[in-house]
């Protein structure tokens, strides 16, 4: 789940790709010499602090997707949507649907006003909403308590990307050290969420469960002193040269919140409702319109005339692949509550598991990239999506945990950690110099997006296979299948994207080698 900011060194040294991408930005290439102390003068437990401070923003963020499920049912309780599925998918997905939609943005905002600056006051945003997550338990309403998380949504767009560009602009490019941070920084997201998740239970059962969200909020004002007194200053150049795209960003941002909202509100209250038919269609009209602005643009928000062939194809691949990642993660908590009948806290303990792969997929696919072609690491991600779900999604009732679930919980990771590095270098080499930053960003924001929008798809599928069925545990059963054959779906259009994209890649490479 790791990512970089709107101007972040991409970098990789594939095998057999000609098109390989070392690329510095204007004010790139000597960011790290800049910075006070410099990666050179730093001493050893001040870049422990350092590197420390910024894999901790990581592990937050994540730790607040997984906020919502692992307690889903106490907080369902709360505000009395015990019986509403639709309401409570709504707990995660406006989280997810903020993170995705604001982090192309605040990449943007980094490169403005400092990356250092906008990593803590996305902390500080964070920690303001993860306080008031806990209050809104008093306002006893669960559309306020999804704002307030749509909004705590936002402080992680904020901070995530700009922890990356803070630490991609200190390491000199291709150096060690650059590639450790990097990866431990992506080893960071499956240990948060699974620190999140067993935090969150534990307070949800033995406590109450906004405890777990001011513990958060304090975390986050705690680390952002920390962040505030561990980061070397000047790093990167603040540059206000560029217009910023507020037209493009109001049209990009509109859109894809209302796109949203329609199919995660379709699985709530069905599409029989006319405003949610009007809401998908006006969405799909702002993002058209923001397509059409931003080629005309001298200096638009995302290159659209570059995203076209294999481009096109590997945000496709992200789009299905992490929509199946949220399916699965989602619905896999959804089966050991109702179908296992666990507690959440052993529900939480089941997905350890994933922490430890997770760390190994960061470093071997740091090591494949190095390699191998990025379109084979991105067909092997796919696969790993694709196994994942199906494993899990053909679990028989009553299976012990150490079955497909123990397995699914092995494989599922690789798909992540695969995926996005993967990506972002597909997408460098079809980008011009100064949009390479805007590569990594525009993957960030497909992958978190989509976490959301499968929810919305699985939900939607669920609440017209069982909306007319009696609530009994064969009806739940049911719903939980066809979500997870949604998810299935998804990720097998996933690998078909991926071996189009490679078969796209390796003729351009021979027509380059010719």
């Amino acid at each position: 789940m790791s990512m970089r900011s709107a101007s972040t060194t991409c970098e990789a040294t594939i095998c057999d790709e000609p098109q390989i991408v070392v690329v510095k930005e204007e004010n790139e290439e000597n960011a790290h010499t800049n910075a006070v102390p410099s990666c050179v003068e730093i001493r050893f437990f001040h870049e422990i602090a350092f590197v420390f401070c910024m894999c901790c923003g990581q592990l937050h963020a994540q730790a607040a997707v997984a906020q919502a499920m692992a307690a889903t049912q106490e907080i369902a309780k709360s505000f009395g949507v015990e019986n509403s599925p639709g309401e409570q998918a709504w707990f995660s997905a406006s989280f997810s649907s903020t993170v995705g939609t604001f982090i192309l943005v605040s990449g943007k905002l980094g490169d403005m006003f400092g990356y250092k600056l906008m990593y803590i006051t996305g902390l500080l945003f964070f920690a303001l909403w993860s306080l008031i997550c806990g209050f809104s338990a008093y306002a006893k309403s669960a559309v306020f308590f999804d704002v307030c998380r749509a909004l705590q949504g936002a402080g992680s767009a904020l901070l995530l990307p700009n922890a990356v560009a803070v630490l991609g602009h200190y390491y000199p490019p291709g150096s060690m050290r650059k590639t450790i941070v990097m990866c431990l920084f992506g080893a960071a997201a499956p240990s948060g969420f699974n620190i999140g998740a067993l935090f969150s239970s534990f307070f949800a059962m033995k406590v109450w469960w906004p405890w777990t969200f001011w513990v958060c909020g304090i975390a986050s004002v705690c680390l952002a002193l920390l962040s505030y007194l561990c980061i070397p200053k000047k790093i990167g150049t603040p540059s206000r040269n560029e217009p910023f795209d507020w037209i493009g960003s109001i049209l990009a941002i509109s859109g894809l919140i209302l796109f949203n909202f329609a199919w995660n509100q379709g699985s709530n209250v069905g599409w029989k409702i006319v405003y949610n038919y009007v809401l998908l269609i006006v969405s799909v009209g702002l993002v058209v319109a923001f397509a059409i602005v931003e080629v005309y643009l001298k200096h638009p928000l995302v290159p659209i005339k570059s995203l076209k062939g294999e481009p096109a194809f590997v945000l496709g691949c992200i789009a299905t692949g992490w929509s199946c990642f949220g399916i699965w993660l989602y619905y896999t908590f959804q089966w050991a509550f109702y179908i296992d009948n666990v507690n959440a806290v052993v529900a939480s303990v089941q997905f350890i598991p994933c922490s430890v792969t997770g760390f190994m997929a960061s470093f071997t696919t740091a090591y494949l990239l190095r390699r191998t072609r990025s379109s084979f690491v991105m067909i092997m991600a796919m696969c790993a999506f694709f196994a994942g779900i199906i494993i899990i999604g053909t679990r028989h009732v009553g299976q012990t945990y150490w079955g497909q679930k123990f397995v699914s919980c092995l494989i599922q990771p690789f798909g992540m950690d695969m995926s996005f590095p993967a990506a972002i270098i597909i997408l460098s080499n079809h980008f011009p110099p100064s949009k390479q930053g805007i590569a990594a960003s525009l993957v960030a924001t497909v992958q978190n997006y989509s976490v959301s929008l499968g929810l919305g798809f699985a939900g939607t599928v669920e609440k017209y296979k069982t909306d007319h069925l009696p609530q009994t545990f064969e009806s739940k059963l049911l719903g939980i299948r066809v979500a997870f054959y949604m998810g299935m779906g998804l990720a097998g259009l996933g690998v078909v994207f991926s071996v189009i994209g490679g078969i796209l890649q390796w003729k351009r490479t021979k027509k380059d080698q010719e």
